[in-house]
């Protein structure tokens, strides 16, 4: 195979076991826009950053979450008229700083914690990174400019603003630009102004004080430009980063993904975008694997908005810098083959690699990366906490996109699944109060039951079961069931043959990913509260996530024995123990294992089959403390 060959081999196994195609890039941007839009309220602008911010959806892509506080502003050029008094304003103050990084002097502030949060350095108060971070960091761990959750699932940073270009990036605008980025793009990356974020420059005798201009924002849009050769190069750049060259011990942490970006950046500047073929992808690789070495080799990395910064001043030296150079060269010497010393990427498996001629088949292999990907994380786990489901219907009724309102239904669907759990029920043939809570609870579940085919009409059930309507459960029930068929997709599951098949006719018929979901997606019923959870599984405050089908029977088991229809109950029994022996809709993750168990364990022992029960109860255990503490609070 010559070296274009190899591009095209290396391209398309990128696509389908790495990346994803375009369209599956675009779903996860378009999708972390709206959920971006969503999140969004009166104090703050929420952004989605790092990897998957940009729709790389990688093995270890970041989950790096930006707030913009709308209550600050930040103004290099001081006109008092201008200040908002409900505003905190700051002034943008270079002339003590390194290039790229500012410090904040106070001008005014209505809030106390703002307040409290600056120092007086030469009779002025200026913001301090460091107390600005205290204030955010309740219960959280502190991580550079950003606050991270105790299993490192995101990175949080709250961060200001300055609706205006500041004079540190002029020379950008101004640059001589070989067709990328168009006239347009840097436009739209100007207006949006640049951000600030909370740390200094190390080594800097006012750290503490300092703040770097972040231009997320911005590298954001320049890498939407990116056609899907460029963003795969870049991807490859990435995996060169973490797979290879921090595998040596002794170059690890030397050289960030912030780097590999920024050389992107400036070869997209230096070459026509005619360069970026998919036929060129290793020549292009190379290209931007050469700067590095060249970047290392005479210490100048210089900051692609601001080229006065230099990225590795006071970073890479000495004993680090050799090491780095020695392991860069030793690469090197294999050529575009020192990517393949990936476990992600290997010489093999590019070259048996076929290229299809039907482009499609890519397409509809996203499917697999949809279910396993930090898409689902990102609306489940996030959107727990949006509280605008008023503009989310706002723009259902008023967006001509219809992907834009699918994913608007798919995101409410979601948000109203966990809102309903939160409705306090006391029956309904009670006073006025108590039946409006009913048709609340009763609305949002209606409208829960649009981000898959199963668990929303689960809930409705147990909505049901909840206020003693037990033949009106066992009918949703046996419609819910209805759903859970061998052609059903499971989240967190490989997709068989064919599955791929039923999802691509769906596409076909229903026209895109997100209104597919409804019909092939099955997904595990989440019982947040014990507000709405049967009372039978009230354990450590009930919280549990609990597969559709096992539910099911239970759930009709639980119908039945309030009804005393004993042959009914034995026959859910079965119905649940042959789902179990059989793994159906289960998967692969033990994470759903113990209220699996535990469902089966309480059936039994309500029938009085306290042997098998305990059985039952024991097999919960098997399972690592850190897998059942999910099924709790």
């Amino acid at each position: 195979m010559d070296i274009k060959d190899m591009s095209l081999s290396l391209y398309h196994h990128m696509c389908k076991h790495l990346v994803g195609t375009e369209n599956h890039v675009k779903t996860i941007r378009l999708m972390n826009a709206v959920c971006d839009d969503l999140l969004s309220g009166i104090p703050s602008v929420t952004i989605t950053s790092g990897s998957f911010g940009e729709g790389l959806q990688m093995l270890g892509s970041d989950l790096d979450i930006m707030a913009v506080l709308k209550y600050i502003e930040v103004h290099e050029t001081i006109a008092s008229n201008a200040f908002d008094p409900m505003k905190t304003h700051f002034a943008l103050m270079t002339e003590d700083t390194k290039p790229g990084f500012a410090m904040l002097r106070l001008i005014s502030s209505p809030h106390p914690p703002m307040r409290k949060s600056c120092e007086i350095f030469r009779r002025d108060n200026y913001l301090s990174n460091v107390l600005f971070k205290n204030f955010f960091s309740a219960g959280l761990i502190i991580h550079g400019p950003c606050v991270s959750d105790k299993e490192g699932l995101f990175d949080f940073a709250s961060c200001l603003h300055s609706k205006y270009w500041v004079t540190s990036a002029l020379q950008w605008t101004m640059r001589s630009h070989n067709s990328w980025p168009d006239e347009n793009t840097m436009q739209m990356i100007i207006n949006h102004g640049v951000l600030f974020v909370p740390i200094g420059s190390k080594g800097s005798p006012h750290e503490e004080l300092e703040w770097r201009m972040s231009f997320s924002v911005g590298e954001k849009f320049l890498i939407y430009t990116f056609n899907h050769t460029q963003l795969l190069c870049y991807a490859l750049m990435k995996i060169l980063l973490k797979d290879v060259i921090n595998t040596d011990s002794r170059c690890t942490d030397l050289l960030c993904s912030y780097y590999m970006k920024t050389i992107l950046f400036w070869i997209s500047e230096e070459f026509e975008p005619s360069v970026w073929t998919p036929d060129n992808l290793i020549p292009c690789f190379m290209r931007c694997f050469r700067r590095l070495i060249y970047s290392v080799e005479y210490q100048v990395f210089p900051h692609y908005f601001i080229p006065e910064n230099n990225l590795f001043e006071n970073k890479i030296e000495g004993l680090g810098r050799s090491n780095l150079k020695d392991a860069l060269r030793v690469l090197q010497s294999y050529g575009w083959r020192c990517i393949t010393f990936s476990k992600q990427i290997s010489y093999v498996s590019i070259l048996s690699f076929s290229v299809p001629n039907d482009q499609s088949f890519f397409y509809y292999e996203d499917i697999d990366k949809f279910l396993n990907s930090k898409i689902v994380a990102r609306v489940t786990c996030v959107n727990g906490e949006l509280n605008n489901l008023s503009k989310a219907i706002y723009n259902i009724t008023t967006y001509n996109s219809k992907k834009l309102k699918y994913l608007h239904v798919f995101f409410m669907s979601v948000v109203c699944n966990r809102r309903c759990q939160y409705v306090r029920l006391s029956g309904i043939n009670c006073n006025k109060n108590q039946y409006k809570q009913y048709n609340t609870c009763l609305s949002y579940l209606l409208m829960s039951i649009h981000h898959d085919s199963v668990s929303g009409w689960l809930m409705l059930a147990s909505f049901f079961y909840k206020t003693n309507q037990y033949k009106k459960s066992l009918i949703i029930i046996v419609y819910a069931l209805s759903k859970c068929t061998l052609d059903t997709l499971y989240l967190f599951t490989v997709v068989s043959v064919r599955q791929n098949l039923l999802a691509k006719w769906h596409f076909e018929q229903k026209q895109g990913l997100m209104r597919s979901i409804k019909f092939v997606l099955a997904d595990h019923v989440n019982c947040v509260t014990s507000l709405f959870i049967p009372k039978e599984l009230l354990i450590d405050g009930g919280k549990q996530k609990i597969p559709p089908k096992v539910y099911a029977h239970f759930l009709s088991f639980l119908c039945h024995f309030r009804q005393n229809n004993e042959r009914e109950c034995r026959n859910s029994l079965k119905d649940l123990q042959s789902t179990i022996a059989k793994d159906y809709f289960i998967g692969q993750h033990s994470v759903f294992q113990p209220s699996t168990y535990y469902c089966l364990g309480t059936a039994l022992q309500l029938m009085g089959d306290n042997v098998s029960a305990k059985q039952a109860f024991t097999e919960t255990l098997r399972f690592p403390s850190n897998i059942r503490s999910l099924n709790r609070p």
